[in-house]
């Protein structure tokens, strides 16, 4: 797919945060694809951006840096237009103070718009949830769960959360760590006792949840208008730093190998990532895939490996159905490689479709 302009970029996004239930992100970012075709603010500060927008998700850096503005308490008057709940004031006012934001803070904006989103969405666990759980029971042995592109770890501690899916649940109801969604289709199969023989992690830039800047910053990544995910990530984020939750500073296909190398024997290798695997050079993911079929070679019924992920359907199959419902929980099973799809599910998760 051909890296759009920044104006068709800046379209797009907003495109996705309308279906994502984010009108006040969709409208900024229109604002902005405006301000940018009247030569203003952003033009200025990401007219000459280096790289495909889309990949690097600009529209949602640029996003980031003004709620970090909000968060942070560096800008009152910012503040005092941003959404409260759902509700907020007309674009036009909201520019006109987020663009004096802009032009006031630009250098300290640029050195901000450095850093990738990492929204880090603590509701994908509903897939890591099922997935492990169809995985316990077919292999009736412990996980060791390896996890690539992790950000700050916060679906590390899936099994503390409650879980609430219309007709079922799972976890502790008194947990202050809560996800719901919408669910259609078979409940799945959740009785398989689970054990965590060991959990890892990695990312290329972990991030350090107990600074309260680094805290912010990944904060500032979520929709202003959406605050249950903003409360969700706070409860994550309490749950992470009280669990001393670590993951190694890495690159993906490095650590993986290494992982894959020490693995130990006598229980189910699960590598698993969500809404990652599109970020990494097509070299880099076809790394990862032939260390992966490379490894499974040698698994076995007392040492299987299992390939779970939730991911744009798209990267595995051309025929997939509209983006709208573009994402699936599946994974792929050794010994025989075995492939099998749970769900269908958008980028936060918000209604599901079992399969």
């Amino acid at each position: 797919m051909p890296a759009p302009t920044l104006p068709e970029h800046f379209e797009e996004q907003a495109q996705w945060c309308d279906r994502l239930g984010s009108p006040f992100t969709a409208a900024l970012l229109r604002a902005m694809k405006l301000d940018l075709e009247n030569h203003g603010v952003i033009k200025k500060l990401v007219g000459d951006w280096p790289g495909n927008p889309r990949a690097d998700a600009l529209g949602l850096r640029l996003a980031g840096a003004l709620h970090f503005g909000v968060l942070s308490g560096m800008s009152a008057p910012l503040a005092s237009v941003y959404p409260e709940g759902q509700i907020f004031r007309p674009m036009e006012e909201v520019w006109a103070v987020a663009s004096a934001f802009l032009k006031t803070n630009a250098g300290w904006v640029r050195t901000f718009l450095q850093m990738p989103p990492q929204t880090n969405e603590t509701r994908r666990a509903f897939m890591l949830l099922i997935g492990l759980k169809a995985i316990a029971k077919r292999f009736e042995r412990p996980i060791h769960f390896l996890e690539l592109g992790a950000s700050a770890g916060l679906n590390q501690n899936f099994d503390a959360f409650f879980y609430e899916a219309g007709d079922w649940q799972w976890g502790e109801p008194s947990s202050d760590m809560k996800v719901s969604t919408t669910w259609t289709g078979p409940a799945p199969d959740l009785s398989a006792p689970l054990v965590l023989h060991e959990r890892k992690a990695c990312d290329q830039n972990p991030l350090d949840l107990s600074d309260e800047e680094t805290r912010l910053h990944l904060k500032s990544d979520i929709w202003a208008d959406q605050p249950e995910r903003l409360s969700r990530f706070d409860a994550a984020a309490d749950l992470a730093i009280a669990r001393n939750t670590h993951v190694d500073r890495a690159d993906a296909a490095l650590w993986l190998a290494r992982e894959l190398k020490s693995r130990p024997s006598g229980v189910t290798t699960v590598i698993f990532h969500s809404v990652f695997f599109q970020y990494p050079p097509l070299e880099t993911r076809q790394r990862i895939t032939r260390l992966i079929e490379d490894e499974a070679r040698f698994a076995t019924e007392a040492s299987p490996i299992v390939w779970l992920r939730y991911e744009p359907e798209i990267l595995w199959n051309r025929n997939a159905p509209p983006l709208a419902l573009g994402m699936t929980c599946d994974m792929r099973v050794w010994p025989g490689d075995e492939h099998v799809t749970f769900a269908r599910s958008d980028g936060h998760v918000r209604e599901v479709q079992a399969l």
